[in-house]
């Protein structure tokens, strides 16, 4: 399978898509590869006034490949680039975020999504932890709602998900209340846009660089643990693990 991101322009905003419908854009190591080149470019082009995150299919991300796993460090340092990125990054989501997908979502400065987007942190349900991707999530999110999504991997939907700081706001249109933000940012000044988003994600590089370390070690011992390769494979098989009462 050859991994896309898609690309266009329109007055300064870059929109990325995530096109591996395939895989259900699960975060794959040459998806995270290619979204970390794309990032890199739009950052460093000053045409470029703000970058929209989004996806084609009907799921924005299915969570890692469990096929062609990323490395946790490529993870975090993809993470680490979204909040350092000089220029806002906006998320838009109108299909389904699992997982790793909401990592990426909360390293985002903004997160607008559709009345049909579902989401849940599934970790738990094979064998393994939201570990990388709180590094964005724990400075950002509720931490009672977090205890509870974290914990029971539950689904939940959009109005929950603004509510426990995953995103900024849902809509029936989410281009409509994209159009007054993205206009917003097309009239800011771009080196006051960089500086304010330095000032708005100083506590979470804060975080990256106090357990980004202890974090990647937990993901890759939890990933290589026996409960995982039950959990991945039962995943994989279609039917519940072993541990289920």
């Amino acid at each position: 399978m050859t991994t896309i991101i898609g690309r266009s322009r329109t007055r300064g905003v870059e929109t990325l898509s995530l096109d591996a419908t395939g895989t259900r854009n699960a975060l794959s190591a040459s998806l995270v590869a290619g979204l970390a080149a794309a990032l890199a470019e739009c950052g460093e082009d000053p045409d470029v006034r703000a970058v929209v995150l989004t996806h084609t299919g009907n799921t924005f991300s299915a969570g890692a490949d469990l096929r062609e796993p990323p490395h946790p460090d490529a993870l975090v340092a993809l993470l680490r680039q979204l909040v350092e990125l000089p220029k806002p990054v906006l998320a838009r989501v109108t299909g389904h975020v699992r997982a790793g997908g909401l990592g990426l979502l909360a390293a985002c400065d903004l997160a607008f999504s559709g009345a049909a987007a579902t989401f849940a942190f599934t970790e738990v349900r094979i064998g393994v932890a939201p570990a990388v991707i709180s590094l964005p999530l724990l400075p950002r999110a509720d931490p009672r709602a977090l205890a509870r999504h974290y914990l029971t991997g539950e689904h939940f939907g959009p109005e929950e998900a603004v509510r426990t700081g995953l995103l900024t706001a849902v809509a029936e249109d989410v281009d409509e209340a994209l159009a007054p933000v993205l206009d917003g940012l097309r009239r800011s000044a771009p080196e006051a846009l960089a500086e304010t988003k330095r000032l708005l994600t100083t506590r979470v590089l804060e975080t990256f660089d106090r357990d980004a370390a202890d974090l990647t070690a937990l993901s890759a011992r939890l990933f290589a643990s026996d409960q995982a390769r039950e959990g991945m494979t039962a995943f994989l098989e279609k039917r519940d693990p072993a541990w289920v009462v």
